[in-house]
């Protein structure tokens, strides 16, 4: 929470976004949060991320027409998510360069005990007149080597850079 929310404070690592409650409209036939809404939940955190931390996120791109495209997500479903249940999420740099970042996003439930899923995700800046990718504003990038000096001495997650496959025994 360095320069954007107006102090010299380090970033937290990770940054922890306010707590929410899973409404009704999110719960499936079986009984828990349905998978599309863990895609919003993870969405609306990056949001929240994106804009309130590093600077780069709704205001930014109406004011400089550049704005955050998603390339490429893995999710992990960990535990079950059920209505009523408030949970917040936590989000870490893993990597940046002129135009991408790497983002790895998890969802704990309110007393951060359980972990319920994580998000990894590359992002690129792109200019939204000629949709084509652009280097993100020094004053952005300097944020995000500082985010990243905190991030960096964080354990790994188990989850990050996970395959996708079945596991064959033998």
């Amino acid at each position: 929470m360095t320069a954007i929310k107006g102090h010299d404070a380090p970033y937290q690592a990770p940054v922890e976004l306010a707590e929410r409650e899973i409404p009704a409209a999110w719960i499936d036939y079986n009984g828990h949060m349905n998978v599309a809404y863990y895609t919003m939940a993870f969405d609306q955190a990056l949001d929240d991320f994106l804009e309130n931390e590093l600077g780069i996120g709704e205001t930014h791109a109406a004011e400089m027409r550049q704005g955050p495209y998603a390339l490429q997500s893995h999710i992990h479903y960990l535990g079950e998510m059920l209505e009523g249940e408030r949970f917040s999420a936590r989000v870490r740099l893993i990597d940046f360069d002129a135009k991408r970042m790497h983002v790895f996003v998890e969802l704990v439930n309110s007393d951060g005990a359980r972990l319920a899923a994580t998000c990894e995700q590359m992002l690129m800046n792109v200019d939204l007149v000629t949709r084509r990718s652009a280097p993100y504003p020094d004053w952005a990038l300097a944020r995000m080597q500082d985010m990243l000096a905190a991030h960096e001495k964080l354990e790994r997650p188990a989850q990050l850079g996970a395959p996708l496959g079945i596991r064959r025994k033998g």
